[in-house]
């Protein structure tokens, strides 16, 4: 009669015993020495059979077990009880070792998870914007001035309850540079707080704002205040 033999691959025999341990869901501290014994034995000549190359390690392995039971089953000649109480367990070696490589082996999972977890990562490198210190796009202009005007406009609508979070891809700068053109075509200028709706999403002004640095870029447009902390004037450049 034929039949199949499924095993399962270990790292090693420390491997293969704790995982003997965790399937006759055995107390670590109190091992049945015979059963494992047996069943790890069971193990090495299902390998044979399947003519799998085991490490001399398992080999090894099984020489110890059989030695433990074998003390475990001499008898204890001694007239002392508390001594006999007192002598070391065979086993407690043994249970050191596993205890000791479960511990390093749980390490070793969080370990990789990690090392997954960066391998999906990716990381942009750092560019170099050095030639942008002077922004010299702006044009007429201040950075300060433009950067104030901005954190008062922001301070404006916190008092009128502005929404802070990011709710939808509702605003896109490319949309947004397209909203001011067309308004610069009907009007000779505009105020950036008329981009704006009356209880503007923080996303909302932070798109118009970054619209309008880009437009100033491309020189599609000028900005200037006419006095400190006053709103953003947008005027169309000639040759836009």
């Amino acid at each position: 009669m034929e039949y199949n033999i499924n095993l399962k691959i270990y790292e090693g025999p420390m491997d293969l015993l704790l995982d003997l341990i965790k399937k006759n869901n055995i107390d670590i501290f109190d091992i049945p020495i015979h059963l494992i014994t047996s069943q790890f034995l069971e193990y090495i000549e299902n390998s044979k059979k399947l003519n799998m190359e085991l490490t001399s390690d398992f080999i090894l392995m099984a020489s110890t077990l059989l030695e433990i039971k074998s003390r475990m089953l001499l008898p204890k000649f001694t007239f002392d009880q508390e001594e006999q109480q007192q002598e070391e367990d065979p086993r407690q070696e043994l249970v050191d070792k596993i205890l000791e490589y479960e511990k390093y082996k749980e390490i070793s999972k969080e370990l990789k998870k990690s090392s997954d977890y960066e391998g999906k990562s990716f990381y942009k490198l750092q560019e170099d914007f050095s030639h942008m210190d002077t922004l010299d796009f702006l044009g007429d202009i201040e950075l300060k001035d433009l950067s104030a005007a901005f954190n008062n406009i922001i301070k404006r609508y916190k008092s009128k309850d502005i929404v802070e979070s990011i709710t939808s891809d509702r605003y896109s700068v490319d949309t947004a540079m397209e909203q001011i053109m067309a308004l610069l075509t009907e009007h000779r200028e505009i105020k950036f707080t008329q981009l704006l709706s009356d209880y503007p999403l923080l996303e909302e002004i932070i798109i118009y704002f970054l619209s309008l640095l880009e437009l100033i870029r491309r020189e599609s447009i000028r900005a200037h205040q006419e006095k400190d902390f006053s709103d953003i004037l947008i005027v169309r450049r000639e040759n836009a």
